[in-house]
């Protein structure tokens, strides 16, 4: 996978958009298109609840229907936006905490996006096979991510 051409073409995807919502689709849609044996891939979004404390709310993604809110620091989601560190996960079964929102995933990788220097949401992908990404899945994502960002910085 050319995780470089990815970044790019998410780039010229963003090119003059204004609003992170059509940004986060195309995103989604990109990857999902481009990444071989996953079964979701979307984003979730720092929102604080009725009592101010933050929790992540499901944004755009590619995918069966996903849980609506996940507690910040539960899960592999919630564990990557509290301790702010991608999460590559081979076994979710065997992720302490972990939520199934969809029973076929078997592996996942959740990045922290951020904005205007705080964690701002994640990008979530999930595979139905184990041990589905490695180190240079990751690294590459991590590229894909930071382009992600800046086009994040340029929207309202």
């Amino acid at each position: 996978m050319d995780y470089h051409l990815l970044a790019r073409q998410l780039e010229a995807l963003s090119e003059g958009e204004r609003s992170w919502l059509p940004l986060l689709s195309n995103a989604s849609a990109l990857l999902d298109g481009a990444l071989d044996d996953i079964n979701w891939v979307g984003f979730y979004l720092v929102q604080d609840d009725e009592k101010g404390v933050p929790e992540l709310v499901l944004g755009p993604f590619q995918g069966k229907v996903a849980c609506a809110r996940i507690a910040w620091g539960s899960g592999v989601c919630g564990t990557a936006a509290a301790a702010d560190t991608a999460q590559r996960v081979d076994d979710v079964h065997e992720f302490a905490g972990h939520i199934a929102c969809d029973g076929a995933s078997n592996s996942e990788m959740v990045f922290p996006l951020h904005r205007d220097g705080a964690v701002w949401g994640v990008l979530d992908i999930d595979s139905p096979s184990p041990a589905r990404f490695s180190s240079e899945d990751q690294e590459g994502l991590e590229t894909f991510v930071r382009a992600l960002e800046a086009a994040l910085a340029a929207t309202r």
